[in-house]
This record gives C-alpha cells, sequence and structure tokens, in this order.
C-alpha cells in the first residue's frame, strides 16, 4: 500500500489514536513490570538503552538496541489485549521507479523458509489477525501485524521476520505486483501488448485523486534536491523503467515493539551485521527567495463549481527543527482549525474556496517539517487575491491567540489522551514513525505532558511567544513555494497518449524473440497464478484455537422522562460517552435527501446565545467533539422491513466527567434553538461539504458501487443509496450549485421538528460505574428540558408508506418511495448502472439479495464470501486481473456483494463474478479452505471493541450477545454441504436478484449495451 499522509492530517490529529491510520500495535506487560527493566542489562543480544514512565498514555517505554547491527527496538508496555509487531525500514528512492513500494509488495510473495507464493494473502486466512498490511511513504516502509491471539502471534512473527529479512523476490512476483509487457490476453500470441501489473494499477488509480496529486506535486517541488523530489510508490509512467534486475538497497534501521526478543534474535537479526547503506536524507538547501509554479489535473464532473477547481499553496515554509513540533503543531491548529480561526475567516468564510487544500497546516512526514496555507476550489481569477490575504496576513500578525482557543486546544489534547480505542499502536507508530526514522528521539515525543508544561511555561515567560515563532518561521524564511493546480480538460486524454506513447516506445525495440519471451512469460506467470498453491509450509490456527463463547457486556435498561437509555459501566478513564438515535419514523419523503446535509449542518451553524463561532469555541473547551450522523440499520430478521427504531441519525459527543452539565447544555441548545437562518454560513458549509463528497469518490470507489449496487435490492439498500451513495453526492452538487438557498434554510426547521424529538428518541451511556448516576441525573434533566420546550407543539404522527420501485428515468430520486415503519411489500428489480469518471482506472460491484443476519443460511453465505475471496476472486482480479483489490462481503443487510478495487477491466471482472459462483456451486474447495474461511470471519467477529463502543451493536441494531452467540454457533457448524447449498440457492443464475455498478472511465461497450443505465 502507498501510503502519502495527507498534511492537513497534523502531528496533533494523530494523538487521537481514533483514526482509521493503519500503523501498528502491541499487548505488552504491565506498565509496572516493565520498569524493572534497567540501562545497561542485555537481553537476548540487545541491550537496554532507556526505560520511561509515559503515564500520559499509560504505558512504560523501553528503548533497546541490537549489539550485532545496531537495530532499535521499541517496546511499549501497556495493558492492551491486541498484540502488535512492526519492522520499519528507511527507504530513500532518487527516481519514481516505485522501488520501495514495489519492493514491499515482492517482500510479501513469499520467503526463504516460507516458499509459497503469497503468503501474507493466505496468512489472512489462517489466523486470527485484527490487522495485517505493509506500506510505503515518502522515506520509509512500514511492517505491522495485530491479534488477540498469542500462538497467533508468534506465527504471524515468524513470517513477517522471515519474509522482511529472507524474501525470495522472484522474478515472476515482480512481474506480477509491479509491471510488466504482457498480451492483453495472455493465451493469444497476436493480442496487443499492454502494460500490467498491480502497483502500476495502483498508482494510476491513486493519481486520479487531484487530492493525492497536489499533495505529491507540492512534497517533491518544495523539496526538489533529495529523495523527496520523487514519487516513493511510483509515477506510473516512471515505472516501466524499473527492471528485476535493479539492487535496491533498503535496509538502515529496524524499528520493532515486542516482547519476544528471542525469536527476532534466533530467527532474523543473529544472522546479519552491521552495515552503512547511507541512506540518511541530508537537508534541503534553503532558496534565497520565494519560487512558484504551477501543475493541472484532471477536471472533476462532480465538484460543486466546475468554473472553480484551483488549488493554491502561497506559502510554505521549510522548518527544520523537529523538537519545536509540539509548539508548531498548536500553532497550526491556531491559525487554521475550526471556524474562529484567522484563515478560516480570511479565506474560506469569504468563498475563496471550497474548503483547504489536501496540504494544510504542519506537516512532519518529512525529515525536514513545512506549514502550508492552500486553497480548493478557488476561482483562478482569486488566486492573486489569495496569496496577498495570506501574505498580509504572517506578515503582519501581532495580535496572538486568544487564551480561551489555546485552553480549547490543550483541553483536547487531554481528552486524546484518556480516549482509548481499539487501534492505540497502530496510531502511536503513526505518530511517531517520521521523527523515529529520522533518529528522532520517539520516547521523548511519547511524553505529552512535559511538552503541555514546557508551553505554558513558555507563554508565562514570554507572553509574545506564539508572534515570536510566527515571525522566526513566516516572515523571516524564505523557503517559500506558491503551487497552484488547475483543471485541464484535456489532461486524461494527454496521460493516456503519454502512457501509450511509453507502451510503444517499449515494444518498438523488441525483436521476434523478445515478443515470443515475453508470451511465454505470460503464460508461466499465468499458469502460476491458476495452479492450487500448496501452503502447509505456513503455520496456521485451528477452528478448535477459537473461543466457542462471546464474553457478555453488561448493560442496564433504564430511562429518562419518557426516552429508553442503554447504561453500560465502563473503564473509561474520566470520559462520558453519550449517544442518541432519532427516528425518521415521521419525516415526510421529501424530506430525506436533506437529512445528510441537516445532519452535517446542525451541529455548526450556532444555537441558543451562541453564535457558531462560540458554539465551535465551547465544543472545544467542553467535549471531545458533537457530531450527528445518518443510520440505516436493516432488520435482522427482514430483509423488506425496517424496524423505525433502527433507522435516522445519531448523535455523539464525549466529555470529561466534569463537564457534564455544560455538554448536555450544548444539545439542549441544538435541540430548542437551533440557528438556521444564516444563508452565508449555510453555504460555507455546503460548499466544504459537496467538496468534500467529490474527492472521496477516487478513494472509497468500491464502496460507492457496492452502495449503487444493492440500491434496488432491498428497502435499506435503497435508503443507503440516498444518504451515503452516489445520489446523495449528485444531490449535494445540485444544492451547493444553487444560487439562493432560501429553500434549504426553510427545509432545515421542518426536518428538525421531525428528527430532534424527545417522542422518537432513545439513549445510551458509556461510563465509569462511579459517574452512571450523576449522567442519569443530567440526561434526565436534559431530556425534561427539550420536553418542555415541545409541549406546546402539536405531536407529530408517524407516516407509514409503501415501498414502490424507483422509475429509472427518475434521476433526481426524489419520485422514490422509502418505507418509514415498517414494509408492506418492497419489490426488489435489477439494474446495472454506470458512471462514467475521470479515473483511468474502475470501481466494479454486484450485489444479489439473499438473507438477513438472523437466518440460519447467513453464516454459511459469511464463510463462503470470504472462501471465494481467498482461493478464487483474489487471482482472478488482482493476480490475472491486476487491480488493487477486489472480493466479495457478505452484509449485515441481506446482501451478498462482489467489488473490486483500482481496476483496469470491467468485463473480465464481472466474468470473474460469475466464475466465482460456479466456482462455489462446483465444490472445488477442501475442508482446510473451508476452516481457513472460518478463521477469517471469526478474526472480524472478534475485533476488539473499545470501552466507549461497548454495548453498541445492541443499542444501534438490537442485536443482543445472545443473536451473536447463536450466529457464532452457527459458524462453527458451516459445512462443505451447507455451502455448496447457498452457492446454488442465492448466487445461482436464476436463482438471485442482483444489481451492478461500475464507477471508472468512458466505455464504449457500455454505452452501446442498452441494458445498462449510464448516469
Amino acid at each position: 500500500m502507498f501510503r502519502q499522509t495527507k498534511a492537513a492530517l497534523q502531528k496533533l490529529r494523530h494523538l487521537s489514536f481514533n483514526g482509521q491510520q493503519h500503523m501498528w500495535r502491541l499487548k505488552s506487560t504491565s506498565a509496572e513490570r516493565a520498569l524493572q527493566y534497567q540501562p545497561g542489562q542485555k537481553i537476548y543480544g540487545f541491550t537496554v538503552k532507556e526505560v520511561a514512565a509515559v503515564p500520559d498514555l499509560f504505558l512504560t517505554a523501553v528503548k533497546l538496541t541490537h549489539d550485532k547491527t545496531g537495530a532499535q527496538y521499541l517496546h511499549a508496555a501497556r495493558d492492551d489485549a491486541n498484540n502488535l509487531f512492526s519492522v520499519q525500514f528507511r527507504t530513500t528512492p532518487m527516481d519514481s521507479t516505485g522501488v520501495p513500494h514495489i519492493l514491499e509488495h515482492t517482500v510479501l510473495c513469499g520467503s526463504e523458509r516460507y516458499p509459497c507464493r503469497d503468503p501474507f494473502f493466505k496468512m489472512l486466512n489462517r489466523s486470527l489477525s485484527t490487522f495485517m498490511n505493509a506500506f510505503t511513504a515518502s522515506d520509509y516502509t512500514m511492517y505491522p501485524f495485530s491479534t488477540q491471539n498469542g500462538k497467533d502471534f508468534q506465527n504471524l512473527l515468524s513470517v513477517y521476520l522471515d519474509a522482511v529479512f529472507f524474501p525470495s523476490l522472484r522474478e515472476q512476483d515482480f512481474w506480477q505486483e509491479g509491471w510488466r509487457l504482457e498480451n492483453e490476453n495472455p493465451t493469444d500470441p497476436s493480442s496487443r501488448l499492454v502494460f500490467k501489473g498491480v502497483v502500476f494499477n495502483e498508482m494510476k488509480g491513486a493519481f486520479s485523486d487531484n487530492e493525492r496529486l497536489y499533495a505529491q506535486h507540492l512534497q517533491n517541488k518544495l523539496y526538489p534536491d533529495h529523495t523527496y523530489s520523487v514519487v516513493s510508490g511510483g509515477e506510473p509512467l516512471a515505472i516501466p523503467d524499473l527492471s528485476w534486475e535493479t539492487h535496491m538497497h533498503t535496509f538502515i534501521n529496524l524499528q520493532t515493539e515486542c516482547y519476544h526478543l528471542k525469536q527476532i534474535e534466533e530467527e532474523a537479526l543473529s544472522k546479519f551485521e552491521r552495515i552503512n547503506p547511507n541512506t540518511a536524507v541530508p537537508p534541503q538547501p534553503h532558496w534565497s527567495s520565494p519560487r512558484e509554479d504551477h501543475v493541472t489535473c484532471g477536471p472533476d464532473a462532480l465538484a460543486p463549481d466546475q468554473a472553480r477547481q484551483n488549488t493554491l499553496s502561497p506559502f510554505l515554509s521549510s522548518i527544520t527543527d523537529t523538537f519545536e513540533g509540539f509548539t508548531l503543531s498548536l500553532l497550526s491548529s491556531l491559525m487554521i482549525s475550526g471556524p474562529n480561526s484567522p484563515f478560516y475567516k480570511a479565506l474560506i468564510e469569504p468563498k475563496l474556496g471550497t474548503d483547504f487544500s489536501s496540504v494544510v497546516g504542519w506537516v512532519q512526514n518529512t525529515k525536514e517539517a513545512s506549514f502550508s496555507i492552500g486553497l480548493q476550489g478557488m476561482a483562478e481569477e482569486d488566486t492573486e487575491r489569495v496569496k496577498q490575504i495570506i501574505i498580509l496576513f504572517v506578515m503582519g500578525h501581532r495580535s496572538g491567540f486568544e487564551e480561551e482557543r489555546i485552553e480549547a486546544l490543550l483541553h483536547k489534547i487531554e481528552i486524546q489522551m484518556k480516549h482509548q480505542s481499539t487501534n492505540f499502536g497502530l496510531s502511536l507508530a503513526s505518530y511517531i514513525a517520521s521523527l523515529w526514522n529520522h533518529d528522532g528521539d520517539p520516547v521523548q515525543l511519547l511524553q505529552i505532558s512535559s511538552s503541555v508544561t514546557k508551553f505554558r511555561q513558555a507563554l508565562t515567560e514570554n507572553p509574545r511567544f506564539l508572534q515570536d515563532k510566527v515571525k522566526h518561521y513566516f516572515k523571516v524564511n524564505t523557503h517559500r513555494l506558491t503551487l497552484s493546480m488547475s483543471p485541464d480538460e484535456s489532461y486524461l486524454e494527454k496521460q493516456a497518449q503519454a502512457e501509450e506513447e511509453k507502451l510503444q516506445k517499449k515494444i518498438q525495440t523488441l525483436t521476434d524473440s523478445d515478443r515470443n519471451e515475453i508470451y511465454k512469460k505470460g503464460l508461466e506467470l499465468l499458469a502460476a497464478q491458476s495452479k492450487t498453491q500448496d501452503a502447509s509450509c505456513l503455520p496456521a490456527l485451528k477452528v478448535s484455537d477459537i473461543e466457542p463463547a462471546i464474553p457478555i457486556t453488561p448493560v442496564q435498561m433504564g430511562s429518562a422522562g419518557c426516552v429508553p437509555v442503554q447504561y453500560c459501566e465502563q473503564p473509561t478513564n474520566g470520559l462520558v460517552y453519550f449517544r442518541a438515535m432519532c427516528s425518521l419514523n415521521t419525516l415526510p419523503e421529501d424530506l430525506r435527501l436533506y437529512v445528510p446535509l441537516f445532519c452535517s449542518v446542525i451541529t455548526r451553524m450556532g444555537s441558543g446565545g451562541l453564535d457558531y463561532r462560540q458554539q465551535a469555541q465551547q465544543m472545544e473547551l467542553r467535549t471531545g467533539g458533537m457530531s450527528v450522523s445518518t443510520q440505516v440499520i436493516p432488520d435482522s430478521t427482514q430483509l423488506d422491513m425496517y424496524e423505525g427504531k433502527y433507522f435516522g441519525v445519531l448523535l455523539s459527543s464525549s466529555c470529561l466527567e466534569r463537564n457534564l452539565p455544560h455538554m448536555f447544555q450544548l444539545w439542549s441548545d441544538i435541540f430548542n434553538s437551533p440557528h438556521f437562518d444564516d444563508e452565508e454560513r449555510l453555504r460555507v458549509l455546503v460548499m466544504s461539504s459537496a467538496q468534500e463528497l467529490a474527492n472521496g469518490i477516487s478513494y472509497s470507489g468500491h464502496m460507492y458501487a457496492m452502495t449503487r449496487s444493492g440500491r434496488h435490492l432491498t428497502p435499506a439498500g435503497d435508503l443507503q443509496e440516498s444518504f451515503g451513495g452516489m445520489e446523495q453526492v449528485k444531490f449535494m452538487k445540485r444544492i451547493a450549485e444553487m444560487s439562493d438557498l432560501g429553500q434549504v434554510i426553510r427545509t432545515l426547521p421542518r426536518i428538525k421538528k421531525h428528527l430532534l424529538n424527545p417522542d422518537n428518541m432513545r439513549c445510551a451511556v458509556n461510563a465509569t460505574p462511579q459517574k452512571v448516576s450523576d449522567t442519569a441525573a443530567q440526561l434526565d434533566k436534559f431530556i425534561k428540558d427539550i420536553a418542555e420546550n415541545r409541549r406546546e407543539r402539536k405531536p407529530v404522527r408517524p407516516n407509514i408508506v409503501e415501498v414502490k420501485p424507483l422509475d429509472p428515468s427518475d434521476s433526481s430520486g426524489l419520485s422514490r418511495k422509502l418505507i418509514a415503519v415498517s414494509s408492506l411489500n418492497f419489490q426488489p428489480f435489477q439494474m446495472k448502472t454506470f458512471f462514467p469518471m475521470p479515473f483511468p482506472i474502475n470501481f466494479v460491484s454486484e450485489s444479489i439479495r439473499t438473507v438477513p443476519f438472523s437466518h440460519e443460511d447467513y453464516a454459511s453465505l459469511c464463510v463462503l464470501a470470504r472462501m471465494m475471496t481467498a482461493k478464487f476472486l483474489h487471482g482472478e482480479i488482482r493476480e490475472k486481473g491486476g487491480a488493487y483489490g477486489g472480493g466479495a462481503r457478505m452484509g449485515g443487510g441481506g446482501l451478498f456483494s462482489f467489488y473490486s478495487y483500482r481496476d483496469p477491466n470491467t468485463a473480465q471482472t464481472l466474468s470473474a463474478f460469475r466464475k466465482g459462483v460456479d466456482w462455489a456451486k462446483s465444490g472445488q474447495f477442501t475442508q482446510q479452505d473451508i476452516d481457513e474461511a472460518k478463521l477469517s470471519v471469526f478474526s472480524a467477529v472478534d475485533s476488539p471493541v473499545a470501552p466507549a463502543d461497548k454495548g453498541m451493536s445492541r443499542f444501534l441494531s438490537g442485536v443482543t450477545d445472545e443473536m451473536k452467540q447463536s450466529h457464532r454457533e452457527r459458524l462453527f457448524t458451516v459445512t462443505h454441504e451447507s455451502l455448496v447449498n447457498a452457492a446454488h440457492r442465492y448466487l445461482g443464475v436464476g436463482q438471485r436478484t442482483c444489481g451492478v455498478a461500475i464507477l471508472g472511465p468512458e466505455n464504449e461497450a457500455i454505452k452501446k449495451d442498452p441494458s445498462w443505465v449510464v448516469k
């Protein structure tokens, strides 16, 4: 996986340990036991260098060095059930051929001890891993895994150590994972030669994302004199310049976290000597004067304003002192985060752009950090104006920052340190990776309270401390780059032409012998990909290693006024987590498409006596965040039924125990007197939301395809498309294009009347046992307050309607009838939908209507999806087809979905889906295949749950621990016969009702086929 961290992901945001960034984690001995280690102590070839308590993060850090090789080791001793191991290497490429990225892929394709093909993907189904992956960043490569099972940990550790230290690096793996020249049809030597390869197609997909493209250009041009001037993941047109014979130096230092020192020493490090590959990144020579540059990108058909697709970063300064990172990250937040920040006021609110650019704020993912201010969705004629606004602010900033805003940021840090998530280690590694990669001290970086104390002291001693930082880093720094990016209507055509020219240049040098060799190698690769692989050399857990019963999560049911409340006592470190589900039962159908917009603005428009700036400030000072989101939870027993309380909007917030009254007062104001009449504020939020939706398609296109393919199969699928699919993206684009938002302003109070209603609400609270009673009292007061406010209002009656098929000609979706409380006669029907997108690759999905969660065949379909992915679809879609990913999933809504991700094919992939069904129906799989699929299913079923989320499945979907246990028992009893029967009964042609969706480049074959609806 090519990992390019967005600059907007500032260092402090990593501290939340709650993002979906993938890095590392470990279960340790207790922090107290780790304190018994002593500096200088020798342990299995390692020497302890430092032992430090980190109370902020409830851990003890033990730093060691391997005596023989100099490899560095970090053990984070923390009570955590999720064990992690990670190996990190410094990788500093000097060209854009994708050397480290392709090496990352091929390293996991086989090794000395485990010579079978693709042990990485095979271990996904032979373990209970909670995480397995690898990442290529700008200057390092990381290989992490995690699991809650001790035996599984040892198995995976052995496989990972052998992979990264003793990889096979076979030429055939390079062809598959990197790139190759091959006949379009490998079995037809007369078919045209084309470029193929997983990384090749992955990077074509990556750079179809304009945000990522801009971030890459920005880094390359700010640091033009060394490794950051190239694309570590590989530039698609440069990747074919890399040959398998290329000698790739990658090892510089090893960074791991694990207490299995003996295994690391014996299986890996003892077999190496200390080396010095000289891969340190030198400082970038600083420019004597600022520079400007310009790049182009593809147009975005879904941008909220087609005339405003320019991006600009007019102020980028190189910052070398990494030890000031804490201060500068705070300074960054003060300057750009939220409606109270000066750059938000100066750039976003005047609607000069739809949002900040993808690279904004303090960025420390390179050796020398940088600070950037930029806009996207900007009109070209506003370029000079934006530049002047930014420069004038920076050069003239003298007033400092409000004390309350600084306190709000420090409060945010306090919340982040107390919050417990299931991916603590993954986020921790993301936080320290770059600094450690360049020989910084990761332990010092973790001492967050010390940094807070020093920061407060610096402000006390020098009230102009922050202004001095602005002057030092921004005013007098001449290493500044202004980079602009604008759409080019012929961009994709030029890219395709450049690729064709590259291809023809390669082809022109080929002799007949070369062509025969290419054909021969293509057949050899196809044969290897089609051959049943012997994975007996790999370690594997057994189904008997899985716990037969789930742990029970006790909850208590109560009430606050007329509102049901679920209480769950958990060790939350002094935080209280509050949720409220508000049903859509009474909402008229013509308001449905507006619900996601309502959710995105209701907490950001102001309420009560607070305008939106004051509201944002109070939320930061008193809570860990307040949000409202749509929820569509399918019924667990019926595909055509909604249980009204399981679909609606979810209110979520958290706070320190001392701030409970403040948090509920903020919710009371939102319920009782939200502000909707500020059209200028609403337009800013609408433009930002529309831009965010448009940006997300290139990254999550497979999810949009799956949502769309299931639209007409169940009522829940239909509503999910309306709330979070391509229909919602296009709807928000239409709203953003409105010159007058008066209609929207009149609509929002109507929605509020139906949704923010205690008569249609239920709540859940997760807190420490000591605080449950206090929380109950505050919650009761909140419910009485909002109920009193509605007392004089006329009750709203439920709106029960029949679900009818959507007219395919209705592109707006506004005529659709959606069910509210229960279903009468939903009629599923089939549709194939194609969305032309400005991408060089495709996202493909086919969904099939099957059975709900409680059905006896649901377990068989879950196992079948995992087995088809691992044993058939992975080979067809990724290995042979060259897509970055693909497979099958069984969803809780009763939809069995096939998908592919960053896929160069459409027809071939749809054919693979059908062949996968035939394979399943034929029963050509073994008991070992079934057991591996069960392990894969259980790894998801038993994934760790944070204290904040305990009991949430029961609250959100009504799925109790007893129902989960019944499902678990059915999984254990899935047999070869039940899998074949399920494939015949639900997936076979004639027995299935399915939908198909493709997002991708222009496809003439689809356009000429009348069975497809082209959007």
